[in-house]
């Protein structure tokens, strides 16, 4: 018995010196490293607070943009274009990247509805190049190159979409179109035959693509009949 209480009193022992040199030790660390320990915890700290700050500045942010974008729709369908046009210039050069993207569009739009094309193709060009997302820069790189048919030349139009021609691009279907197109102004009537009986007989064509490949290509053969 008296065994037993001298081990249970042995093991307590030391476990008690075990604690008192953990503390010890922690205590060292704590000297040692205790202000490295508080910075990074600091750091730590600040930097959830600045992305938590961020966060909230771009949410509002986007909704400045957002109110500005929607105000300016408003003076257009009220039929104040001048109100429209400055608001919709505010947001293409203050707002967020998106809402820039969609104040370009939306500009470039109005602009070629009141016949100023160079201006059109200046806003459709900016977008192309900016740092919006992909898919809207690759947009307007057809609206550039759509505008450009017109008294540009098709060698160069042609050239300038034909990234977006491959197979892998989600825009292939506009893009081999223009080439087309850019075709027919060249006077290739083989090449621009070739890309339209391979649009219309696409079925991942959109059936506005496919239906007009079908039309020139009727239109083709009734000139050559």
């Amino acid at each position: 018995m008296t065994t037993k209480n001298d081990d249970a009193a042995a093991e307590l022992l030391i476990r008690e010196v075990d604690e008192e040199l953990k503390q010890e030790q922690l205590q060292v660390l704590w000297k040692k490293h205790g202000n490295l320990l508080v910075a990074a915890v600091t750091a730590l700290v600040l930097g959830v607070a600045g992305w938590q700050a961020w966060k909230a500045w771009d949410t509002s942010q986007r909704a400045k943009a957002g109110d500005a974008f929607s105000a300016a729709m408003t003076s257009l369908q009220q039929g104040k274009r001048d109100e429209a046009l400055a608001q919709l210039g505010k947001v293409a050069t203050e707002g967020t990247a998106g809402y820039q993207v969609l104040a370009d569009f939306k500009l470039a739009d109005l602009k070629l509805a009141s016949g100023d094309r160079e201006g059109a193709i200046a806003l459709f060009e900016r977008v192309a190049v900016g740092k919006g997302d992909e898919i809207y820069r690759d947009m307007a790189r057809l609206k550039v190159a759509y505008l450009q048919l017109d008294g540009g030349d098709p060698a160069a139009v042609s050239a300038s979409v034909a990234q977006l021609a491959v197979e892998t691009s989600p825009w292939r279907h506009s893009a081999r179109e223009i080439q087309a197109l850019a075709a027919v102004k060249a006077g290739d009537v083989a090449a621009a035959e070739e890309l339209f009986r391979k649009l219309a007989d696409d079925p991942a064509a959109p059936q506005g693509v496919r239906a007009r490949a079908a039309e020139m290509l009727n239109a083709g053969g009734k000139a050559k009949g």
